[in-house]
């Protein structure tokens, strides 16, 4: 199949689009009703009158016209549609919410247009770093286009939420989990992004569906169980690296500061071997996990 035939078969899968149906008010229909009704007692009392021939055909076409707008009458509730079909031909959606009547041949196929809920499974996903993690979103999304969720797509709902898998995966793989130096996008730091980039997948995939994307938002996020206390020990470990980094820095633009002030106040005239002596004492007592213990020198450093 070449490249023109597949562009072919995919718009031919796309050429339904919404459109209004031509329908009417049932209310005025209803007084129809209520005038056979009438017009079948009228009958009845034609045949009790002795002109039975007239009154059964009053009754009789009176009961038929009556059946024949009763057929044409249905209801929608609010954020509610109905595609229109005649014999298989599309022939509009009516959003018009209470009683309405069409011709009775007109098939009505109801569809809710009101704002859906999903929460997917919790998946199984690598992260951009190959680790196994466990992932789950949660969905909000709505028929914006009715002609299409009803005969572009087998079943809307299934394929939304397929969907919803397949982009999930796809957005999982895309960035890793955690990045302590907080230098590239992840998903447990970024999640707002994460969701962002989710929901625009999500709606390029759905849009076939005629279905609109409201919000999407992870709702589990987690390394899988096999490597959760592997991945826990290496967060630790790099917390702690991270932490001793930013302490050395610290420390040393301490000891700096103090020996630049010492200097500029001529407090007190340091030598080579002293300012490394005086630069270690500080070292440590800055970059120490315990409380250090002075020691008083009596004597002399040379001592």
């Amino acid at each position: 199949m070449n490249v023109s035939q597949g562009s072919s078969d995919l718009r031919a899968l796309r050429l339904s689009r919404e459109m209004p149906a031509q329908t009417s008010s049932g209310y005025g229909m209803l007084l129809v009703v209520l005038l056979t009704i009438l017009a079948i007692g009228g009958g009845l009392a034609v045949t009790a009158s002795g002109a039975r021939l007239l009154g059964v055909l009053i009754m009789g076409g009176s009961l038929l016209i009556g059946l024949f707008v009763a057929c044409g009458f249905y209801f929608l509730q609010p954020n509610q549609a109905a595609a229109i079909l005649l014999f298989g031909d599309y022939r509009g959606t009516d959003r018009t919410t209470g009683l309405r009547w069409c011709l009775p041949w007109l098939t009505r196929t109801k569809i809710s247009t009101r704002v859906h809920n999903v929460t997917s499974d919790r998946l199984k996903v690598n992260d951009l770093r190959g680790n196994p993690i466990e992932i789950a979103s949660n969905v909000v999304f709505r028929v914006t286009d009715t002609a299409q969720a009803l005969y572009d797509v087998d079943d809307y709902n299934k394929f939304v939420f397929v969907q919803i898998e397949s982009a999930v995966r796809a957005i999982g793989a895309r960035y890793p989990y955690d990045d302590i130096e907080h230098q590239e996008t992840t998903l447990r730091g970024n999640a707002d992004v994460v969701s962002e980039e989710l929901k625009v997948e999500l709606q390029d995939r759905v849009a076939v569906a005629g279905i609109t994307i409201d919000e999407c938002r992870l709702t589990h996020l987690a390394y899988a169980q096999e490597i959760a206390q592997a991945m826990l020990r290496r967060q630790q470990a790099e917390a702690v690296i991270a932490a001793r980094q930013k302490l050395v820095t610290g420390a040393v633009t301490m000891v700096e500061s103090a020996l630049q002030m010492l200097s500029e106040k001529q407090v007190v005239e340091l030598d080579d071997e002293r300012r490394a002596a005086m630069v270690s004492n500080l070292m440590v007592v800055l970059c120490s996990e315990r409380d250090t213990q002075p020691v008083v020198n009596t004597g002399t450093l040379y001592q």
